[in-house]
């Protein structure tokens, strides 16, 4: 450990492999490190190299499971490739639950860790069969913590299957995109045979975003977790009900405060009758509804000849 600008540092990370190979830092090595924006500690490069320095290497096998690692191109970290990996599994359940996703309240990342040491929980069905009993083993949680919490857990079965896609963890996948799938898709049994072109369909969907979506669907693994979690009564269909198709087609920019709507509200409503919420203006906006103190999305608006309606026409829209 050292002192450095007022406090003490003793670790920097060093995850890039090829910034490890430019700098030849090896292990044993004296650095120089300094603070990047007078917070993060930043390994400048190598003050003097040990005697027989041998510059460091990524390891070829996880550290953790020993199975392969890789890299993508154009990508700076090496990733395990196995999806059962223990080292990754608290980090998977932590965004499993997290309010974006299964947003299970009480089920944070002390208790999920807590769960993981007593040996209760392996994977995330295991979240689903959890017994009183067994939350009530673990320290400092007594009964009435446990019936809360088993309680959130049996409620986070009836989320939307938009939050369901979010929580799974798909790489370039967050939960504005698992919405337009859910919204697209409707139920998983469509997600689980579509291809690519499909998701291609969806606006605001990219190459990669369709690429990664379709192998991540395509796994045995994904299919028999989602097979799992199916049979103990989650729910894997869209919750967003349709009244009628006023807006099909038409997308929709929120901005500003509105006078009686949050954005939740005013966006379910456009749901409700085939519309799309979108958080940035292009060309294919249809309306830009705006609100007091609207800022730069009124203003590119205006640029581009977006319609611009204020609440009470949208209020006559939705009659």
């Amino acid at each position: 450990s050292i002192q450095l600008a007022g406090t003490t540092v003793s670790r920097a990370v060093l995850h890039n492999e090829d910034f490890i190979k430019e700098k030849g830092i090896g292990i044993g090595d004296t650095i120089i490190v300094r603070k990047a924006g007078e917070i993060i500690p930043e390994v400048l490069g190598v003050k003097s190299h040990c005697e027989g320095s041998v510059v460091f290497q990524m390891p070829r096998v996880c550290p953790s499971c020993n199975s392969p690692v890789f890299r993508e191109e154009g990508e700076a970290v090496i990733r395990c490739t196995n999806a059962d990996c223990p080292a990754q599994l608290l980090r998977h359940l932590i965004h499993f639950t997290s309010r974006d996703a299964m947003d299970i309240e009480g089920l944070g990342p002390a208790v999920l860790e807590q769960l993981l040491d007593a040996g209760l929980i392996s994977n995330i069905v295991d979240l689903y069969t959890l017994k009183f009993d067994d939350v009530t083993s673990l320290e400092r949680i007594g009964d009435k913590s446990t019936a809360n919490l088993l309680n959130a857990i049996e409620n986070s079965k009836k989320n939307d299957l938009s939050k369901f896609i979010n929580a799974l963890g798909i790489r370039h996948i967050g939960a504005k995109a698992a919405k337009l799938m859910s919204d697209h898709f409707r139920n998983i049994n469509a997600i689980l045979r579509a291809n690519e072109e499909d998701y291609l369909q969806i606006e605001g969907f990219g190459f990669v975003m369709a690429q990664s979506a379709k192998e991540f669907f395509s796994l045995q693994d994904t299919i028999t977790l989602i097979s799992k979690l199916r049979e103990l009564g989650l729910n894997m269909e869209s919750n967003t009900t349709v009244i009628d198709e006023r807006f099909a087609g038409k997308t929709f920019v929120l901005t500003g405060t509105l006078p009686t709507y949050s954005r939740n509200e005013a966006s379910e409503i456009i749901e409700k009758f085939g519309g799309k919420v979108s958080s940035s203006v292009s060309k294919k906006t249809t309306f830009v509804l705006a609100g007091a103190e609207a800022g730069s999305k009124l203003d590119k608006a205006n640029s581009l000849g977006v319609e611009v309606i204020d609440e009470a026409t949208f209020n006559e829209m939705i009659k």
